[in-house]
This record gives structure tokens, C-alpha cells and sequence, in this order.
């Protein structure tokens, strides 16, 4: 069973949250452990295990990166230890970025930093806004459209999980100052 199919909801890049966050209390009141004190080990057990998938499902589902890793990992288009062939565009944008880093690293320049910190935010505004592209109304698409718009929006889960490191990085140098 997945985790839409936990919560009885289809599967959706873009659920319902309030459902969600409705389904996750409905759950969470009905398989706490506490309310089953008095049942049997195996069904203690079992509560726990649901209780224990209700928080998974509402950990994944409320998290837009996780949300999509797991859709794309539904359509089987997610391979463990995958390594994904960016677009080369994207690369040679991304090393120009890190080479600029690096230069930093050795050579603080907080005007050339906040260059970088703006071209990463405006990057991911546009990656945001491209996945929105593919994703809204996703459910409702032919299946050829829906096939062509899964390896889109798999393209941009990885340039956006790309995009995320050179984050952490720029967060590192801005906690050193």
C-alpha cells in the first residue's frame, strides 16, 4: 500500500493539504498508542506500524522535493543510486556558480557572494515555476502527455536537488560571516 492509498486520496503531485493535514490527525488520534494499551501484543504491534506509516506518509507528502521523489518513485522512474545525466547547459551553469565559490572560498567578496545567493534564488524560482508547469493538472492528462511530463518534471527534481547542495554551500559561507 502507498501513501496515497493510506490516506484514500489519489495520487497527485499537488494534494489536497488540507486533507492531508485532516487525514494525518484523523490517523494519529486513531492509532496512538496510548488508546491501545489494553489490546493484545499483536495488535499493540500492529497499531504501531500503522501509527509509524502515518507519520511517514505525512512527512513525505507534505514535503514538495519528497512528495515528488516518491510520485516519480510510484511511475518506477526512480532508480536507487541513479546517476542522472543532467542537461549540459545546466552543468556548464553550475560550475561557473561553483568555480565562483571556490574563488570566494579563497578570496572573500561578499558583493560576488550575494550575486551568486541572487542568481541561486532567481534559479529556483524558475525551477519551482517549471515544475508547477508539469505538475498542475498532472491527473488530468492523457497518458502520452502524462509519460513526457514525468521525465520533465524527474529533469527537474534532479537539476533541483543540484541546485539544493550549491544552497548548503552558499548557507555555509554565510554562517562563517
Amino acid at each position: 500500500m502507498n501513501f496515497f492509498e493510506f490516506y484514500d486520496i489519489p495520487v497527485s503531485f499537488n494534494p489536497d493539504e488540507n486533507l492531508l493535514k485532516k487525514k494525518f490527525y484523523g490517523f494519529s488520534k486513531e492509532y496512538h498508542p496510548d488508546f491501545h494499551v489494553n489490546e493484545t501484543e499483536e495488535k499493540q504491534a500492529e497499531i504501531l506500524e500503522l501509527s509509524t506509516i502515518n507519520n511517514n506518509a505525512y512527512k513525505i507528502l507534505t514535503n514538495p522535493a519528497k512528495r515528488v521523489e516518491y510520485v516519480l518513485d510510484l511511475y518506477g522512474l526512480m532508480q536507487e543510486g541513479e546517476k542522472y545525466q543532467l542537461p549540459q547547459s545546466f552543468l556548464m551553469e553550475m560550475m561557473e556558480i561553483n568555480e565562483v565559490l571556490m574563488e570566494i572560498e579563497f578570496d572573500e567578496d561578499p558583493d560576488r557572494l550575494n550575486e551568486i545567493e541572487d542568481q541561486v534564488l532567481v534559479l529556483e524560482k524558475e525551477l519551482i515555476n517549471e515544475l508547477s508547469h508539469f505538475t498542475d493538472g498532472f491527473e488530468s492528462l492523457d497518458e502520452e502527455k502524462r509519460k513526457n511530463n514525468l521525465l520533465k518534471i524527474k529533469d527537474n527534481y534532479f537539476r533541483q536537488k543540484y541546485l539544493l547542495r550549491i544552497k548548503e554551500k552558499l548557507h555555509t559561507f554565510a554562517s562563517r560571516n
